[in-house]
């Protein structure tokens, strides 16, 4: 199985222009990547949706908004 790197799931809350919850983007994390997806970022590697939210979360890549958060291209490291 192969890894989705975490910048493609800043990409789609970004292409979806909503807010999301903690729940709502586990959701939809798992309706457009599949129940068995992993993922990984420039720094971890064999998460699955929920732990890759909260690394997200840790590492400041969401902005509150009135109805939970989104994100910015501005979030997304360049390297």
């Amino acid at each position: 199985m192969s890894s989705i790197h975490g910048h493609e799931v800043l990409e789609m809350m970004i292409a979806s222009e909503q807010p999301y919850t903690t729940a709502s983007l586990i959701e939809a994390i798992t309706q457009r990547f599949g129940t068995d997806a992993r993922f990984h970022t420039c720094s971890v590697q064999d998460l699955t949706a929920a732990a890759l939210v909260d690394f997200l979360a840790v590492k400041g890549k969401f902005i509150p908004a009135d109805d939970g958060f989104t994100t910015h291209t501005s979030k997304i490291c360049q390297h």
